[in-house]
């Protein structure tokens, strides 16, 4: 347990959270690769996929994902003082946001048979009756990813990262294990799963290690900070970011749109967060912290430089990696799914849903530091106004492409807000912060998009020309394609930025050397 309560610097804690993510993000292929090779895209998938809407708002209604975010600050204020105060304060989180959450997901069990209609507007009576079904088994988990994200707060306030790190692993895990054991029962071993990966992972673990750490239960039920809580996580419940509210729209709207048509969107998006998760999340969870840090000491200078850098980085990593999954899509969505009841006919389905999505992804980066920016800031007012404004202009748009495009309409709109929200949310940041934390973003991004073109015509051609040669092995030929499309990608940018731009890869230039240093 020493080993997993140990605490890191900012750079190792961005390699935690970023293997972490990235594991959780392949564990999440491996779980829907499970459910495309027994489903497909049919209506038992979409109605599992559907199935989350509900869980999930209810989770952001009650501002779950932000619990750690909107705890760091004060945690660290009130354990810095007095310890024995920093566990007051805990312990009356931990209360409120039991009874709170209890209440909450008493009230959907029981509305579940309605609440499962405005979930999926689409579907008919027989499909409504099993998607109330799924609601209620998967309902309860939301309990247990409250409070364990509470928990998980103390974690991030000691710069403990390992076991929160493990968290989302367990939780994957749980989910295919169950779906598995109950294969002959439709998607219900999933929903089983997500309860159990709740219970055993989101909770017990942070629960586990927090109590390692000498965890003191002082039941003070109107602890003084409990009132600053409540106004940092207010803004985030009533106000819903569009990129926390996409996921929703993209299930509500595509059922709209044919049956097939969420399990297509879901499988694209799952992809399409790979690269959002392991370089921008990462960065973004690593660097919280220290910006929070940053703050507290009033720091400005430093602030603007490590959140730049950190922008900075983010899009030299992150828009080579978006374009070359942009060129190759299909032989993604290939290799990963068409086995099964997921054939050739809903691959290429899902490949031009998937590129629509990837042009979002620098942009998901971006957002991803400047909302935690604003947290650092302790301002959870400004990220949840303006996401608010821009789910409620988004809600039209989904609709209308909906209808006139069909599905693809519906990752079109997607695409759409979130790069609307980036920009939106950059704006005021500049214009109340200033334009220090942006110097060479921009720059950064737009040279990062050029250095990609030579790259990325290779790859096209690449992804093109293989399967030709092997037409009748479709998974060998994706895993050609993808091999190398990949290498060819990787060698073309990097000798076209060695010689047009070496300065702008320095950054990997020092971190690759630093590891072969350390390895000799």
């Amino acid at each position: 347990m020493a080993f997993l309560t140990g605490r890191q610097h900012m750079g190792v804690a961005a390699v935690i959270m970023a293997a972490s993510i990235f594991l959780s993000r392949f564990m999440g292929l491996i779980r829907d690769k499970v459910i495309s090779f027994y489903y497909g895209a049919s209506i038992e998938s979409d109605i599992y996929f559907a199935s989350f809407v509900i869980p999930d708002f209810l989770n952001y209604l009650l501002a779950g994902g932000y619990f750690s975010i909107t705890l760091i600050p004060l945690l660290a204020e009130y354990f810095g003082k007095d310890e024995k105060d920093g566990w007051s304060f805990l312990s009356s989180v931990l209360f409120w946001v039991g009874v709170v959450a209890t209440a909450g997901t008493c009230v959907a069990w029981l509305s579940a048979p309605y609440l499962a209609k405005i979930a999926a507007p689409g579907f008919d009576a027989a499909s409504l009756t099993r998607l109330t079904y799924f609601l209620r088994i998967i309902l309860p988990a939301q309990i247990f990813f409250l409070l364990g994200s509470c928990l998980s707060g103390v974690l991030y306030m000691r710069k403990q990262f390992l076991v929160p790190a493990l968290v989302p692993l367990v939780y994957n895990a749980s989910i295919i294990v169950g779906g598995l054991l109950m294969i002959d029962k439709g998607m219900e071993g999933f929903c089983w799963g997500v309860l159990f990966g709740a219970v055993s992972g989101s909770f017990m673990l942070p629960y586990i290690a927090v109590r390692s750490g000498g965890l003191q239960w002082r039941f003070t039920l109107n602890h003084r900070g409990l009132k600053k809580f409540v106004l940092l996580a207010l803004p985030l419940m009533i106000g819903q970011s569009i990129v926390v509210l996409d996921e929703q729209f993209v299930r509500i709207f595509g059922s709209l749109t044919g049956d097939g048509a969420v399990s297509l969107l879901n499988y694209s998006r799952r992809i399409m967060l790979v690269p959002v998760g392991v370089v921008a999340q990462a960065a973004g969870v690593a660097s919280y912290p220290f910006l929070a840090a940053l703050v507290a000491k009033g720091d400005t200078d430093e602030f603007n430089a490590t959140l730049s850098r950190a922008l900075r980085n983010t899009m030299l990593f992150i828009v080579p990696l978006s374009f070359w999954m942009i060129s190759a899509a299909e032989p993604t969505l290939r290799l990963i799914f068409q086995q099964g009841s997921f054939g050739a006919q809903e691959t290429l389905g899902a490949t031009p849903l998937l590129q629509i999505m990837l042009a979002s992804v620098a942009f998901w980066g971006v957002q991803q530091m400047i909302g935690r920016a604003f947290y650092a800031h302790k301002d959870t007012i400004t990220p949840a106004v303006v996401g608010s404004i821009v789910s409620l202009l988004a809600v039209p748009v989904y609709w209308y492409l909906g209808k006139t495009i069909g599905v693809m309409g519906v990752a079109l709109a997607g695409t759409m807000s979130v790069i609307i929200y980036t920009v939106a949310l950059s704006t005021v940041w500049r214009h109340r912060f200033g334009g220090d934390a942006f110097k060479g973003v921009v720059r950064m991004f737009l040279l990062s998009a050029v250095l990609c073109v030579p790259a990325m015509a290779a790859s096209i051609f690449t992804v093109q020309q293989i399967p030709l040669l092997l037409k009748d092995q479709p998974l060998t030929g994706a895993f050609a394609s993808l091999a190398v499309s990949g290498t060819l990608f990787c060698a073309l940018y990097a000798c076209t930025s060695w010689l047009l731009a070496p300065k702008a890869i320095e950054p990997v230039i020092a971190f690759v050397r630093g590891r072969i240093l350390r390895r000799a």
